[in-house]
């Protein structure tokens, strides 16, 4: 018998009539993390104005959502198994909406930046515990394709519109609409979610929580992402920098000796025995990075190099959007058909494409020449990608490890999303420093930093689809499953 307990028609005798509808409420909640991933990026500088941020002190209206998120992901999604994954999800996107209040209402940076961080709580709240209702309500392989496809979308578009939307908010009316946008939103799932689907925990829910696992896994993601973040604007030598990446792998080193005796281990080390998931993981680190890296120097062409105002920066990503619901549509078709497989590795080599041609950027480009035929193949591709990485990261895991499954999913694409920032902006600004030592003006090199970072981004897609070839077997495509059955 099924432990998803009490749901209006239990596992056993049918799927939940209204899974449909509780899908599109968890999604929504994911599209809104999502957006505010990327929202803030293009409001920055008037944010800065307006709040009295220093140049330094800046980057932490983004420093302080990531570590947060990142730091507390594996546990929101344990405490989703434990206590009840509607229960949390509904907690987190109270959360949400509370700190968006706070950071919409933000009359100094200490204020923007503690909204920021409860922020990063609710998502570590609720992203993991809506993956784990949604790999749990559709058990039929054809219909689970279709819902992955569904939550990765809205993901995807959440952070596709963020940086849209943040250019309109902030070019025409106020930057703190990025932060008051997502308060009715959230408050959505709140009153309508309890109405059409009943708590689900993991068996035995009353056993504790590994603490000690908790506190040292999140207290080693939390100093490794702070080191890194630190790195992209103090050099490695500095003690800011090692202290606290040394420090945080030795609590993850202590902790994996923690989990593998622990008897109900935070993190179970058999979890990433599955080479599947293991594979699936590894390329969701990537495209976290990749994409980080390309929205963050992309923002930058545009509005340093091709001298774009906030508001047409934001418009700019318009046909990115199209283009990345385009290749999710072209991807769910392959997943059903084919498997995540070829949908995975196509969609990486489409993204490469679109690498190799942002690293042809002039410095006298225009949008339609060049910025446009590269983005929309980036955005082809990573719409391919996304369903089926998160299909295939959930591959086999059982209903007690739901919350964990998408934790560990939703951790990586933080915390890759932070490494990447931290591995391909120093590339850039390296190539740009040696640039200006060979003569070029201060355009000419920041054109030849971004270049640089976009060619080994490509690299990296391209050595993932070849992975991915390699390596993802065994996933059969939901009709070949149904068909089966």
């Amino acid at each position: 018998m099924s432990t998803f307990e009490d749901t209006r028609v239990p596992e056993s005798t049918g799927a939940n009539p209204l899974r449909w509808k509780a899908l599109s409420i968890l999604a929504l909640v994911q599209f809104i993390i999502y957006l505010d991933a990327t929202i803030v990026n293009v409001a920055l500088p008037t944010i800065r104005k307006e709040l009295g941020f220093t140049s330094d002190g800046l980057i932490w209206v983004v420093n302080c959502y990531l570590i947060a998120a990142g730091g507390l992901l594996l546990l929101g999604g344990r405490l989703a198994d434990r206590i009840g994954r509607r229960r949390v999800f509904c907690v987190g996107s109270a959360a949400f909406a509370i700190a968006s209040l706070i950071a919409g209402l933000a009359v100094n940076p200490g204020m923007l930046l503690t909204g920021r961080v409860i922020q990063g709580v609710a998502e570590a709240l609720a992203a993991p515990a809506g993956l784990a209702i949604v790999a749990l309500l559709f058990n039929d392989p054809k219909e689970r394709a279709k819902a992955f496809g569904v939550w990765a979308g809205l993901s995807g578009l959440g952070a596709c519109a963020g940086v849209l939307l943040s250019g309109v908010f902030t070019g025409l009316l106020t930057w703190r609409l990025i932060f008051l946008i997502n308060i009715p939103l959230a408050v959505v799932p709140l009153l309508t979610l309890p109405k059409i689907l009943e708590e689900s925990r993991m068996p035995q829910a009353d056993r504790r929580i590994d603490w000690a696992g908790a506190a040292l896994i999140t207290g080693g993601l939390f100093a490794v992402i702070y080191g890194l973040l630190t790195a992209v604007h103090q050099s490695w030598s500095a003690v800011g920098v090692w202290a606290p990446l040394v420090g945080g792998l030795a609590a993850l080193a202590v902790a994996l000796v923690v989990e593998a005796n622990a008897a109900e281990p935070l993190l179970p080390l058999r979890f990433f025995r599955n080479r599947i998931r293991l594979t699936a993981n590894g390329v969701t680190a990537i495209i976290g990075g990749v994409s980080a890296a390309v929205f963050f120097m992309v923002v930058l062409y545009a509005q340093d190099v091709l001298g774009y105002t906030p508001l047409r920066s934001g418009l700019a990503w318009v046909p990115f959007c199209l283009a990345f619901m385009g290749g999710l549509f072209g991807s769910m078709r392959i997943i059903m058909r084919f498997g995540p497989r070829p949908a995975m590795s196509l969609g990486l080599l489409i993204a490469a494409a679109g690498l190799l041609l942002l690293a042809q950027l002039p410095v006298n480009g225009s949008f339609w020449a060049h910025l446009l035929p590269a983005t929309v193949l980036v955005a082809i591709g990573f719409g391919m990608t996304n369903p089926a990485m998160q299909q295939a990261s959930m591959h086999g895991v059982a209903e007690m490890d739901a919350g964990l499954g998408s934790g560990v999913l939703t951790t990586l694409l933080q915390l890759s999303g932070a490494l990447g920032l931290t591995v391909f902006v120093p590339i850039a600004l390296r190539e740009q420093s040696a640039s200006v030592a060979g003569g070029a003006n201060a355009v000419e090199a920041a054109v030849s930093g971004f270049t640089s970072a976009f060619q080994v981004g490509s690299i990296v897609l391209l050595a993932g689809s070849a992975a991915v070839l390699f390596l993802l077997r065994g996933i059969p495509s939901p009709a070949r499953t149904r068909h089966s059955g």
